[in-house]
């Protein structure tokens, strides 16, 4: 059978050169590549008998588990498509993305199932569900138990072949608005998102070089950040494709101690992680119990979802002597992974440098900006991109545009400007300029002003309507603990009047917050989106 730029394909390769290597840890379930492939076989096969084939969604609704990668690799197997459902979303955005996606079959566990409630009933398209057991005593009616599925299929591996043209489907929830579908070709996210099987250098050049690749060894990668979303999936098939070890956090909710005792029992070189969100607590994790932890293996802290501040990488590297890097890949679900972080800009921007010569800052005609211009533009990549958003042309239209020599590029919705070292800085979203008195304000520079605070711990800016400015800016803040809660003996009691000061210190006057709001926690999805909607609800 030929192989192609497909994601079944590509495991598969990998599968039959290293079968007895381990593939996954995950909790306390551990995988060898033969394993894995033996029960993606069988889950491929049980959808084959309920009548699901080429072309058909899938929907997945689950925690970071094995059986999540499992259920997305076999229905790859059968060229039908994994849809990516966030486990957070109340039963209204549950049934949103299950019926937007026209779903045929819906996985998960049996909490976030039953969350479905009578919302499943009025999914036409849905005609089957499968339980996976996670201790609760939910009802899920007219379901099959996902292990009793599995163990009455043959794991054996007799599909037809398969196309890197099959469809990868990414649900993106985004800031605003209602979730989305991203459709890309198996072989474009390969290539855009998961480095195409080479980490360092060009692609690989034909799918059946990763059976060689892998024999040279492959890493202990840990990942932290959820499946559901991009940043954790596409970690999770670099490591799948290279025959490195994937280990992932499936708790419920982020437990520093947890994952650090985690890594240091596997021996993980890599671990990604959520920028700021979950390095914060794994600092605090490492100064409270000095020694504890053995991470001499541990050389990549890589976030996604969200940038890492310039005095958490600082700390991080103190903390962990063999640390190499801490590297914040940027990206987006419209255009994969663009690049990595260098220095910020002077005036305190993240920066990055592009993989590649795809990556581009486009003026309102869609030409390239000149570097050093200082000309402000959108980020945008060509190449390997998307096809477009399921069921939705008009987005679709405006998002994935065609210059005038023809080149199809994906616009990320970033503003940005290249400076003359070609580094591309990052001014915040383009949907979330704040428009006060006049004068345009990035939220992201604000806060990213308010986090140089040392008792800041998170920080969201946005506009609110306002009689006299149109919109005024305004903040939601979180603190960091205090000295008894052992993070640093930061003194917790700073006023919302000293953080406006602070930031009028540090930029000009109208982009400084006319208000802050100090709260308990600054609303983050899992994959460390901010939550902008929640941040306005303050201030209604």
């Amino acid at each position: 059978m030929s192989r192609s730029f497909n994601l079944a394909d590509l495991f598969e390769i990998v599968a039959a050169a290293v079968p007895d290597k381990p593939a996954i840890v995950a909790g306390d379930r551990r995988l060898t590549y033969r394993e894995l492939d033996e029960r993606a076989n069988r889950f491929a096969h049980h959808l084959a008998a309920q009548g699901v084939g080429p072309g058909d969604t899938v929907s997945v609704l689950a925690y970071n588990r094995a059986e999540w990668l499992e259920a997305q690799i076999g229905a790859y197997k059968l060229r039908a498509v994994p849809v990516n459902v966030n486990y957070r979303y109340t039963a209204g955005e549950l049934a949103y993305v299950v019926g937007d996606s026209n779903s045929v079959a819906l996985v998960g566990e049996r909490s976030l199932l039953a969350r479905l409630g009578e919302a499943r009933g009025k999914l036409a398209d849905l005609r089957h569900v499968i339980v996976i057991e996670d201790g609760s005593d939910d009802a899920v009616p007219d379901a099959v138990e996902y292990e009793t599925a599995l163990a009455a299929r043959d794991p054996g591996n007799d599909f037809g072949e398969r196309s890197e043209d099959d469809l990868y489907l990414l649900y993106t929830g985004g800031t605003t608005g209602m979730p989305k579908g991203v459709m890309w070709r198996h072989v474009d996210i390969f290539m855009a998102a998961m480095w195409g099987g080479n980490l360092i250098g060009d692609p690989i050049p034909t799918p059946e070089t990763l059976s060689t690749k892998v024999l040279d060894g492959g890493l202990t990668t840990m990942v932290c950040a959820p499946l559901m979303h991009g940043a954790g999936m596409w970690v999770a098939w670099v490591a799948l494709t290279s025959g490195s070890t994937l280990v992932l956090w499936t708790g419920r909710s982020f437990d520093a101690r947890q994952v650090l005792t985690i890594a240091a029992r596997e021996k993980a070189v890599s671990l990604l992680a959520v920028g700021d969100v979950m390095a914060r607590p794994l600092i605090a994790e490492l100064e409270a119990r000095p020694g504890e932890y053995d991470l001499s293996a541990l050389l990549v802290i890589a976030t996604g979802g969200a940038a890492t501040s310039p005095d958490v990488k600082a700390r991080l590297h103190e903390l962990i002597p063999t640390l190499l890097m801490v590297l914040d890949a940027f990206g987006g679900s419209e255009t994969g992974a663009s690049g990595q972080a260098v220095e910020p800009s002077a005036d305190g921007h993240p920066r990055f440098m592009p993989r590649g010569s795809d990556t581009a800052v486009l003026d309102h005609a869609l030409r390239p900006v000149p570097p050093g211009s200082d000309e402000i533009g959108q980020l945008a990549r060509r190449g390997h991109i998307p096809l477009g958003y399921w069921n939705d042309e008009e987005k679709t239209r405006r998002t994935f545009v065609t210059d005038a020599d023809g080149v199809r590029w994906a616009l990320q919705g970033d503003m940005a400007r290249v400076d003359a070292d070609g580094a591309i800085v990052m001014l915040g979203r383009g949907s979330l300029v704040i428009n006060t008195g006049g004068e345009k304000v990035f939220v992201e520079e604000v806060e990213a002003a308010l986090k140089t605070h040392p008792a800041v711990y998170d920080a969201l800016v946005v506009g609110v309507p306002d009689e006299l400015l149109g919109s005024r800016v305004v903040a939601a803040v979180s603190l960091a603990p205090d000295a008894s809660g052992g993070s640093g003996g930061v003194d917790a009691s700073v006023s919302a009047e000293e953080l406006i000061a602070h930031t009028r210190r540090k930029l000009a006057g109208y982009k400084a917050p006319r208000e802050v709001r100090i709260v308990d926690e600054v609303r983050r999805s899992p994959a460390g989106k901010a939550d902008y909607r929640w941040a306005k609800g303050l201030y209604e």
